[in-house]
């Protein structure tokens, strides 16, 4: 999206972003073997845009090898009054509803059948 906005804005970078030996999954894997050059454990959003800019912007740039890895986004979701309070709802909710299902679930079992045994003393012996 942030590469779309940007081409949308900016004519000069259009044309390189919709340059047809481009593509996006070639802009990830040259972004990621950069991140994985660095050998940093963290990027700053401007950082990794500068990098997607950079691929589109270099005319003879490389993507590298494709890599096999995980990628970990560190945002903070700040949600409003009324999200949390929906949230809070929504597990009460949830909440009341496993307890019933547990209740009922309690309720249905049979109880085991006690056979008559009569339990000797050390004194029957």
């Amino acid at each position: 999206m942030y590469l779309e906005q940007r081409a949308a804005e900016d004519a000069l970078f259009a044309r390189n972003y919709h340059n047809p030996s481009k593509s996006i999954d070639d802009c990830i894997t040259y972004i990621l073997n950069y991140v994985r050059e660095s050998r940093c454990n963290g990027f700053t959003d401007g950082e990794i845009y500068g990098q997607a800019i950079h691929y589109y912007d270099e005319k003879e740039i490389k993507a590298g090898k494709p890599l096999n890895c995980q990628v970990a986004v560190n945002h903070v979701v700040e949600l409003t009054a009324e999200e949390k309070a929906e949230a809070r709802r929504n597990a009460a909710r949830r909440y009341e509803e496993e307890a019933l299902r547990k209740l009922q679930k309690r309720t249905k079992t049979k109880p085991h059948k006690q056979e008559n045994t009569t339990q000797l003393s050390l004194f029957d012996f």
